[in-house]
């Protein structure tokens, strides 16, 4: 590539293009403007401008039985949807699957409007041109005067909806997070529908983390009420959680020390706040008593 490098290891790959049963080891290269997987008989050469999904760890079912820690990246060829499947060991595919998302999305410019709503209260805040930039483990939009930081490990909630932005219709990225553990919602469009998509995938790396992680978390009504009390805690600054719960100070205290453990709440000076995982939690369960 006459372009500069930024990423060349040797690792396994296959793709539908070489219509290679079993992966093969060479080199994966990647620059600014293509993704190259060269073997000593092959090499396939994906345009990133052509990649239109990329997902970390998944492997699609007819490959299943070859890869273990992977990056798949799908790409448009000839109308066709190809699919390259990448395996590396951990580390590697770590870096290199936030070096890929860096190369697609960093520098993009974005329309975002923040804080949309603080607190579930939605602000006279206008949509403003940014700069899109990706940082290990979070998302930053550069505004002419500021920057937006969303952490991921922060993100309680996102999803894909269609607003009204700059006075037309556009797809956007709405992102629940919680900086200094406070619930402020972040709206984002990006000037293409790949383009949200791919970010969308970014920042589910770390929420699909969150969510396995409370798969098996196990939680009795005592509990979810004592997570919505302290969500609503900005409403009833001053009343003891026992009031609020209707039950004795010591029976809160016990709920409160299981809720830690399960790194649902944790300790502040002025008392337990949510964590993330307790956030994605309180947030479904609003969810499921609205719907």
């Amino acid at each position: 590539m006459s372009e500069s490098v930024i990423a060349d290891f040797v690792g396994k790959f296959n793709s539908e293009k070489t219509a290679r049963v079993e992966p093969t080891t060479g080199r994966v290269l990647l620059s600014q403007k293509r993704l190259v997987l060269a073997a000593d008989e092959s090499k396939t050469t994906i345009p990133l401008a052509d990649v239109i999904d990329v997902a970390v760890g998944h492997v699609p079912p007819d490959l299943g039985d070859f890869f273990d820690s992977t990056v798949t990246v799908a790409f448009k060829k000839e109308d066709r949807r190809l699919v390259a499947v990448i395996e590396a060991d951990d580390e590697k595919i770590d870096k290199f699957s936030t070096v890929l998302y860096k190369a697609l999305l960093n520098g993009t410019e974005a329309t975002v409007k923040h804080p949309a709503e603080i607190g579930g209260r939605v602000t006279d805040q206008t949509y403003a041109p940014a700069k899109l930039a990706l940082r290990p483990k979070a998302v930053q939009f550069n505004r002419a005067d500021d920057a937006v930081t969303v952490s991921l490990s922060q993100v309680t909630e996102f999803s894909r909806e269609t607003r009204d932005v700059a006075g037309s219709k556009r797809a956007t990225l709405t992102v629940k997070h919680t900086p200094n553990g406070q619930a402020v919602t972040t709206v984002a469009a990006l000037p293409s529908s790949r383009k949200l998509s791919l970010l969308g995938r970014y920042i589910r790396l770390e929420y699909s983390d969150l969510m396995a992680d409370l798969k098996d978390v196990e939680l009795s009504d005592p509990e979810i009420e004592l997570l919505v009390a302290v969500y609503s805690a900005g409403d009833i600054e001053g009343v003891p959680l026992a009031n609020v719960l209707d039950r004795e100070a010591s029976e809160v205290t016990m709920l409160v020390t299981d809720l830690e453990e399960k790194e649902l709440l944790a300790s502040t000076d002025v008392g337990p706040t949510l964590t993330s995982k307790g956030r994605v939690v309180v947030n479904k369960h609003l969810d499921d008593v609205n719907d």
